[in-house]
């Protein structure tokens, strides 16, 4: 069970417990905890189920959405994985900021960005170097949030998929965290060199600026740099 889902189930256990405490104290009537009890336990075996706990997802983000330095950083977190993406030759199809926005756009997770090809028989065919690119771009969220905020908050997920690309690829799993800390300070660096584009880019991605458009304000930054 995923931590998010966990949190909210302790929010919703915390909840009835102080209803039951503070009930009576304010006429609360029994059967109306009865209800919300039966309500929330069925909302969570629908959303368990049936929607891979998107609803739990979507409710413990938005409470986090509300802080604007959680913004701040999920803006800095994704645009790290954005710039990295585009300076590294790789297409970017799509990206999001928040649970919501994937729901609605039909992607897996909290949000982010959605790079490159996934078919797994190309795996087999990636050269070293595309192979390090591709591990750049899974750790540029970190990367970015250490540049600016000087740790990194998020990025479990991005780990994760790097651990899984990893090991599609047949690699030993015991090279994984060496890996992911040389892709970090790589993608660090390539996203410090381009700082100017870096913050742009934030800017625009706040604005929700579409994909095309994001790419046209990298390739300005680039040729102005050039």
């Amino acid at each position: 069970m995923r931590d998010i889902t966990l949190n909210a189930v302790a929010i919703t256990i915390f909840g009835v417990t102080m209803a039951s405490l503070l009930g009576p104290l304010v006429s609360l009537s029994p059967a109306v905890l009865a209800v919300f009890v039966a309500v929330g336990l069925g909302i969570f075996s629908l959303d368990q189920l049936g929607l891979g706990g998107r609803i739990g997802g979507i409710a413990m983000d938005s409470l986090a959405w509300a802080s604007p330095d959680h913004r701040q950083r999920v803006l800095h977190h994704e645009a790290g994985h954005f710039l990295a993406a585009v300076l590294l030759d790789f297409p970017v199809e799509t990206y999001t900021l928040n649970a919501w926005e994937s729901w609605r756009q039909g992607i897996a997770g909290q949000g982010g960005v959605v790079f490159g090809p996934s078919d797994p028989a190309a795996l087999q065919r990636l050269t070293p170097q595309v192979v390090d690119r591709y591990c750049q771009v899974w750790m540029a969220g970190i990367a970015a949030e250490q540049l600016i905020y000087g740790d990194a908050e998020g990025g479990d997920d991005d780990s994760l998929a790097l651990g899984r690309f990893w090991n599609a690829l047949g690699r030993s799993p015991a090279e994984i965290p060496l890996k992911q800390r040389w892709a970090t300070l790589q993608a660090k660096t390539l996203l410090d060199k381009h700082r100017d584009a870096f913050d742009a880019l934030v800017t625009a991605m706040g604005d929700r600026a579409s994909v095309a458009t994001c790419c046209d304000i990298i390739a300005q930054h680039r040729s102005a740099a050039a």
